[in-house]
């Protein structure tokens, strides 16, 4: 087993194996999130679209690895993992943080002769536009409560005092990574992107969504579902739907 292979069996988790799509979506999740996210959506698109779906560090079955703090080590060691299966179009999917890993991880692919067949940013407002962020340093107190007011995790979880305190590390990291975050000016994307969001997501403004329109150069869609941060979770059905819909008839690479 070649040292990528290994890596690629660190980062990338395949719930629903579908040999014969032609098309494989990648999965970036939000900050405090995991693979696990998006095993529904692996369900209800197979066998039409495989999902890999990206575990980063320090948690789940993850917790006890050195955890990555910045966007362009997540994404540097996230595009590494996913060559060997370049092999069919990849499209990616980020949600929250996710999204901006996802951008990242897409114009490292470009740079190995693997771009994208889509992109689909969720919930995060466009690389180009600048704002401080929650700082990673404030007290437990404050981030919990931050994260609670997002919603995305289940109430009960809170109350798990170990949980939580088994959770925290890979939370800041994360919370650390979107921080630090500094786009670098670059050509566009020459693949679709889709961008997603929440009506009423505290997060991202009107103006935050449609300034991901510059970072493509090809076909720009804007699609604004009720919600909050996690929209995705009430709106499922949709969010499943518009990806289908554009993901329909993209090929394995020439």
């Amino acid at each position: 087993m070649t040292a990528t292979d290994v890596q690629s069996a660190l980062w990338i988790r395949r719930f629903r194996p579908a040999p014969d799509a032609p098309v494989r979506l990648v999965c970036f999740p939000h900050a405090g999130g995991s693979a696990t996210f998006f095993l529904e959506l692996a369900k209800d698109l197979s066998p039409d679209v495989e999902v890999l779906a990206v575990q980063y560090p320090g948690r789940q079955d993850r917790r006890k690895e050195p955890l990555i703090e910045t966007v362009t080590g997540l994404a540097e060691s996230a595009a590494a993992a996913l060559l060997p299966w370049a092999d069919r179009g990849l499209a990616l999917f980020g949600h929250s943080l996710g999204s901006i890993v996802a951008y990242e991880v897409a114009r490292l692919l470009r740079g190995k002769g693997h771009a994208p067949v889509a992109l689909f940013a969720s919930g995060r407002r466009a690389p180009s536009v600048e704002r401080t962020e929650l700082g990673s340093r404030v007290d437990d107190d404050t981030l919990l409560r931050t994260l609670q007011s997002l919603g995305g995790t289940h109430p009960m979880v809170f109350e798990d005092k170990e949980l939580v305190r088994l959770a925290l590390p890979a939370i800041r990291a994360d919370y650390a990574a979107a921080e630090t975050y500094r786009y670098r000016p670059g050509p566009p994307l020459s693949c679709p992107l889709t961008m997603l969001t929440g009506e009423d997501d505290p997060m991202v403004s009107p103006q935050d969504a449609v300034a991901w329109r510059e970072h493509t150069s090809a076909e720009f869609d804007l699609i604004t579902l009720p919600g909050g941060h996690f929209y995705l979770t009430e709106q499922h059905a949709a969010v499943t739907r518009a990806i289908t819909d554009r993901l329909a008839g993209l090929t394995r690479p020439v």
